[in-house]
């Protein structure tokens, strides 16, 4: 039976810029509006994540200037008390991209999260990946990622969260290359139950 109405309570997913190995609720979609600079990415975009099972999700991101859309899938191989293992399929692009396969490791506890891993994008290098989250309360997290590459940056941001259901996700991007650059983003997500 499909019920759409606020998830009971709404998990976030994801650090600033990189994807991460937990996966999203089954039965529950994030419908998230995003605005960021134009040198970081599409600088309007909606998307929406959505776990199938408790171990597979499938996330869609559709750009609107410039209209591109973007497939993703991840599926969590480990989850094992504060351990999880997750690979995935990111960024599989209407314009003709391929996938980018993802392998990250976490480790989450009840106050930090912390996440390493490895991207291979689309020109074949290998990209590091790594995150750290920090629950300062059921309100406020803090989080940083990094994401190696000269088109990537490292991030500062913050998640508030208006409802267990509802949150913003301000941010900052400093860019790898040369020169620097400090980048905006923000993304607000609400979660919404589907099925039960």
């Amino acid at each position: 039976m499909l019920v759409f109405t606020p998830a009971a309570k709404g998990t976030i997913v994801g650090l600033n810029q990189i994807v991460t190995p937990e996966i999203q609720p089954a039965g529950v979609c994030a419908v998230s509006a995003q605005v960021q600079h134009t040198l970081i990415g599409n600088s309007q975009q909606i998307q929406f994540e959505l776990g199938l099972t408790p171990r597979f999700e499938v996330a869609w991101f559709q750009g609107l200037d410039p209209s591109e859309g973007f497939l993703s899938a991840e599926f969590n191989l480990l989850t094992s008390g504060p351990h999880l293992l997750t690979l995935g399929a990111i960024n599989w692009s209407t314009r003709g991209s391929p996938a980018q396969p993802v392998l990250e490791y976490g480790y989450y506890t009840d106050k930090d999260r912390f996440v390493i891993g490895a991207l291979r994008d689309a020109g074949g290098s290998t990209r590091l990946l790594l995150g750290y989250k920090r629950m300062w309360s059921e309100l406020v997290q803090f989080s940083a990622d990094f994401e190696s590459g000269p088109t990537n940056s490292t991030t500062l941001g913050l998640t508030y969260n208006f409802t267990p259901a509802l949150s913003v996700n301000p941010a900052v991007y400093w860019t790898n290359s040369h020169p620097h650059h400090l980048l905006g983003y923000v993304v607000f997500t609400w979660n919404l139950t589907v099925w039960k």
